[in-house]
């Protein structure tokens, strides 16, 4: 049934004016504070006060996202899409709040289009829209909008009043619950909008790639307001929505939120999850953690092993000798990276980007004078070649390391590159390494395969860059410095690694 306008005019024009004042149309939590009952009597929000801390955290980061491209636009500067990703345990909330930024969106931003996506059609229309069939109807101004199976549009009195009074276009406003085919992805494309675009995934763990790289099509135009928002519990170790925290985590914030720690949760559930299954089981870390599993079938190094790392103490040991290891960037989006390892800690990652041979050669001999290493070794690929010629025309003992040459152990490892993370990743069993969530990606993003003989083979920065994974720079910059074994002192003793036995 078509709705109609519930209050006279005088009246619905002071709605009007307060649910479009900027303090509240700029505001996604003021929005939700004002348009829905909480705890009024006899309605469903009785018992509640407002959103819970993680779900207010967020409307208040697109608050000062939305504060922050205003400025932008005051002085003509280019404005930013808000890309933001959630990973979280279960029964936290993740559907109500995707309602109230689909219900804030279309209220605030007149004209505006929203597309939102699940990893099912059931999930879509069973879950998701359910959610937002609920939330609409308590909300004020519930009247103005219509809403079907997979469909929330304006009802016609308000874009009749829209399209008359403010001489805009009506045609594009509304939230859309989007199905996807993975063979068929160019299907999934939509409009350009310039009064606003959003896209929603729900349950993003399971929507495919292509979708995701036909989405961000969807976001072309320098518009106030774009915003890319995907929720999971993290079920997978890879694709699009694994990457978002790992191999492509420049490009998005994230948070990750551990359902125990959500105010109005049933902590008993969660407790017997972990009872059932164990601490370090794959249900607790993607149920209750909100954490992806620790490791898919052809990782090289799990997520378990460095986190287990991050955890340990530093050994500090006095007599360790010092090694540094030099990653220099072959591509924009890379980044060059210095490692400086004493024995069994990883003490210092310094990175950097958009620096050309010169500034590389000047940060190179600044960790040399100040840590003063037994050895330093430099990927020669690229522009390390450079790096290395200015190093050596300046005096200092650098050793170039070429990823691709043949291994001292051809019938284990296929290369010099996977020989070096072999000896990296025996060394983290028992190493210590500074916790830092781009150095815990770069170690476990690298997938491997073996070739015709047998030998174990590291996937290329090349064949990452094509799935959309980040190169692992800073744990590249690390595995160089196993490239050789290390002189102890002036004695002929030398130290093995991965074993940091005294031979």
């Amino acid at each position: 049934m078509a709705q109609e306008m519930r209050y006279g005019a005088a009246e619905e024009a002071e709605l009007m004016k307060a649910i479009w004042a900027t303090d509240i149309s700029d505001n996604p939590y003021k929005f939700v504070m004002l348009v829905f009952p909480w705890g009024k009597v006899n309605t469903p929000l009785a018992k509640f006060k407002g959103p819970r801390q993680w779900q207010k955290k967020i409307l208040l980061e697109l608050t000062e996202h939305i504060k922050k491209n205003r400025g932008q636009e005051s002085v003509g500067a280019l404005m930013e899409v808000l890309r933001l990703a959630v990973s979280s345990g279960r029964g936290i909330g993740k559907s109500a709040l995707v309602s109230w930024l689909i219900l804030w969106m279309i209220s605030t931003r007149i004209g505006s289009t929203i597309i939102v996506s699940a990893n099912s059609e059931a999930q879509l229309r069973s879950v998701t829209w359910g959610e937002l069939t609920k939330w609409q109807a308590m909300m004020v101004h519930s009247h103005w909008f219509e809403i079907s199976a997979t469909k929330l549009a304006p009802a016609q009195w308000l874009c009749d009043l829209v399209e008359k009074d403010l001489a805009k276009g009506t045609r594009y406003w509304h939230a859309e619950g989007k199905l996807w085919s993975e063979e068929n992805p160019d299907s999934y494309a939509g409009v350009h909008n310039h009064d606003g675009m959003m896209l929603i995934f729900d349950e993003s763990s399971g929507i495919p790639q292509p979708i995701w790289d036909v989405g961000a099509g969807f976001f072309t135009e320098d518009i106030l307001d774009r915003y890319w928002l995907a929720f999971s519990n993290p079920r997978r170790n890879e694709g699009a929505f694994y990457e978002c925290f790992h191999g492509k985590r420049n490009f998005w914030k994230t948070q990750k939120i551990d359902a125990r720690n959500v105010d109005g949760t049933d902590k008993a559930v969660y407790e017997q999850i972990i009872a059932e299954h164990g601490p370090d089981s794959r249900q607790a870390r993607i149920e209750v953690y909100g954490e992806f599993p620790l490791q898919g079938d052809d990782q090289f190094i799990s997520a378990a092993m460095v986190e287990e790392c991050m955890a340990r103490k530093a050994y500090n040991d006095p007599t360790a000798p010092i090694c540094i290891g030099v990653d220099v960037a072959r591509f924009g989006a890379d980044k060059s990276a210095i490692a400086v390892r004493k024995g069994r800690d990883l003490m210092v990652l310094r990175r950097f980007q958009g620096y050309d041979t010169m500034q590389i050669v000047g940060e190179v001999i600044k960790a040399i004078n100040e840590f003063k290493p037994i050895m330093t070794t430099i990927d020669e690929g690229g522009l390390g070649a450079g790096v290395i010629d200015r190093l050596l025309e300046q005096q200092y003992r650098v050793r170039a390391v070429n990823f691709g040459s043949k291994a001292d152990n051809p019938i284990m490892w296929g290369n010099k590159r996977a020989e070096m993370w072999g000896e990296m990743r025996e060394w983290l069993k028992t190493a210590h390494l500074p916790k830092d969530d781009e150095l815990k990606a770069d170690m476990t993003g690298p997938t491997y395969k073996t070739n015709s003989m047998g030998a174990i083979l590291l996937e290329r920065k090349e064949d990452m860059r094509r799935r959309g994974a980040a190169s692992p720079d800073c744990a590249d910059a690390t595995c160089i410095s196993f490239a050789y074994p290390i002189a102890w002192g002036a004695s002929s003793r030398k130290i093995v690694y991965p074993s940091l036995g005294v031979v």
